[in-house]
């Protein structure tokens, strides 16, 4: 277990510093103190590897617990919480290599937009679904469409900050703070799909 943590760890300070592109299973063994087939042996290849850095800063970010039932806990106060936290996820320097590694010409059309999709989004939408469903049993929500309202939720948080990190453009110094933000998502979420 702790080769395989510092497997993961090397790689993805690798692939933050050099690019996805620009390294190879070699590096990211001598980076974790491993052998080569150590490396193999726990990921495979490196378009797994990547992919399983896309889980463990999803996990790490949005844990399951975040999607746990809680009825006690106010819906609005419920849907902060997993904002606040996915919003802070997506706005992390790895997040922001990661997805333009994804969006880079040498991976589009590859595997590993997909792997990496199913590895990260793919579970907290799916972890987000079944709680709106619960909470629209309870009577708290009013939604036809439970998969098209979680695109609709992590759209609108990630956004335009999200747009100008990726882009590498400077934030007009008017904008909301991360907060804020989340606070209007979460109210016209809310608008949209609550029950009075």
């Amino acid at each position: 277990m702790k080769k395989r943590a510092a497997i993961l760890a090397a790689a993805t300070r690798l692939f933050l510093q050099d690019g996805f592109e620009r390294v190879n299973m070699d590096q990211i063994a001598a980076a974790a103190g491993v052998s080569k087939l150590t490396v193999y042996s726990h990921f495979g290849d490196k378009d797994r590897l990547f992919t399983e850095a896309v889980r463990a800063h999803c996990e790490q970010g949005m844990p399951d617990r975040l999607f746990q039932p809680r009825p006690a806990l106010p819906l609005r106060r419920h849907l902060m919480e997993i904002g606040n936290a996915f919003f802070a996820m997506v706005m992390t320097p790895e997040a922001i290599a990661g997805f333009r590694t994804l969006c880079s010409p040498q991976a589009v059309g590859s595997g590993l937009p997909l792997l990496a999709w199913d590895a990260g989004p793919r579970r907290m939408q799916e972890a987000f679904v079944e709680l709106l469903e619960r909470r629209i049993a309870a009577g708290e929500l009013e939604i036809a469409d439970p998969a098209l309202a979680a695109a609709h939720f992590f759209t609108l948080l990630k956004g335009e900050p999200h747009a100008q990190a990726v882009l590498g453009v400077c934030c007009d110094p008017r904008a909301p703070t991360p907060k804020a933000h989340v606070t209007s998502v979460v109210d016209l979420f809310l608008r949209a799909y609550g029950k009075d």
